[in-house]
């Protein structure tokens, strides 16, 4: 089975507190250059970058996935991931919905660009998507599933809206199936700490804001499915992070 070096945490202009040059074409050249594979646009609170980042990612033959970093009701940023684009839209619409509405001041938090094909802004986002939403944990859960897609905790190893520092502990019963690390040497730590981790799936991604934040391609996933088929790539992807080893 072929094997994809991945990063399945990485923010666009979209999200405020990244760099305005994180442009869907900049992100796919950078990934590529890093010798990335399997990527993910996580912008914070939506997925409206999405559609121009597959198109420039399959420019450079990097299977994109659709994706973005929830904050959740209980301030958990949650990644959710999904096999199609659609899928994700459909998703982006919801928490639209479910976003605490508060106007951005980019001034303060950074711009908010939505970008067209051609990488150019075509329009700025007005109320700040780094708000938390009325979506909690469970029911993003159940939303993304629904969706075909898959959620689970974002950098549980960091004290910013990482799940076990703002619940104090990791839940003996999670729902979900997978979480991320920001760092791959906290692994047996945390497994030491929480052993149900040691039954999940888990992912080490960057969270990159800047260009020079993004994998370098020392991560990989083993997936049984064939690079020129991108769909069964994300297929595939979805499949293992919803792998439950118990």
């Amino acid at each position: 089975m072929p094997a994809y070096n991945y990063d399945l945490h990485v923010h666009s202009c979209l999200s405020p507190c990244a760099d305005d040059d994180m442009t869907p074409a900049n992100i796919a050249g950078m990934a590529s250059i890093n010798g990335l594979h399997l990527l993910a646009l996580t912008d914070h609170n939506s997925s409206k970058n999405c559609p121009a980042f597959f198109r420039h990612a399959a420019r450079y033959g990097i299977v994109p996935v659709a994706g973005m970093e929830l904050t959740t009701s209980e301030d958990i940023h949650a990644i959710c991931l999904f096999c199609d684009l659609e899928s994700a839209m459909k998703f982006d619409r919801i928490v639209e919905e479910r976003l605490i509405r508060v106007k951005n001041k980019p001034e303060i938090f950074g711009h908010q660009y939505v970008v067209n094909d051609q990488d150019e802004p075509i329009r700025e986002i007005e109320d700040l998507v780094i708000n938390a939403t009325t979506l909690d944990l469970s029911e993003a859960f159940s939303l993304v599933d629904s969706l075909g897609g898959v959620c689970y905790p974002a950098h549980i190893d960091r004290e910013a809206n990482g799940i076990v520092a703002t619940l104090g502990t990791f839940p003996e019963d999670p729902p979900y199936t997978a979480f991320e690390l920001a760092c791959g040497d906290a692994l047996e730590s945390y497994r030491e700490r929480f052993p149900i981790l040691d039954r999940l799936s888990y992912v080490v991604s960057s969270d990159a804001h800047q260009l020079w934040n993004l994998s370098d391609g020392s991560n990989a996933l083993t997936l049984n499915a064939p690079a020129d088929d991108p769909q069964a790539v994300r297929r595939a992807l979805i499949a293992y992070l919803k792998t439950n080893r118990r």
